[in-house]
């Protein structure tokens, strides 16, 4: 695993930062976060109870993808705030119906009279 650094810094630092690397006049050092936040409080929001959860059954599970969940109709994409799309779970319960005898048209084939 990767450690993955973040910075605090207000909104005006955060955008100044990049145009100073742009006109050359700053350079990032290696060391430097990647990922930057305007407060300790903006932080953790993203990194809740609840958004912790979802990352490490993310990393544990390791899905494929959101689309494939939402083609078998166990989430549905939305778009929510600013066109950003959120994955919205669409049942609390699965139940499986599973016939073991003559369930196929294979089986009903096979019947005698």
């Amino acid at each position: 695993m990767t450690t993955l650094k973040v910075g605090i810094a207000s909104y005006k630092e955060m955008k100044s930062r990049p145009m100073a690397v742009a006109r050359g006049t700053r350079r990032i050092a290696a060391d430097e976060p990647k990922v930057w936040f305007t407060s300790t409080e903006s932080f953790a929001k993203v990194l809740s109870a609840g958004n912790r959860e979802l990352l490490r059954v993310i990393g544990k599970e390791a899905p494929s993808s959101l689309d494939e969940l939402a083609g078998y109709g166990l989430v549905r994409l939305e778009r929510g705030d600013k066109g950003r799309i959120t994955p919205k779970v669409t049942h609390d319960r699965v139940e499986l119906d599973l016939p073991l005898i003559g369930s196929s048209d294979t089986d009903q084939s096979r019947k005698v009279s």
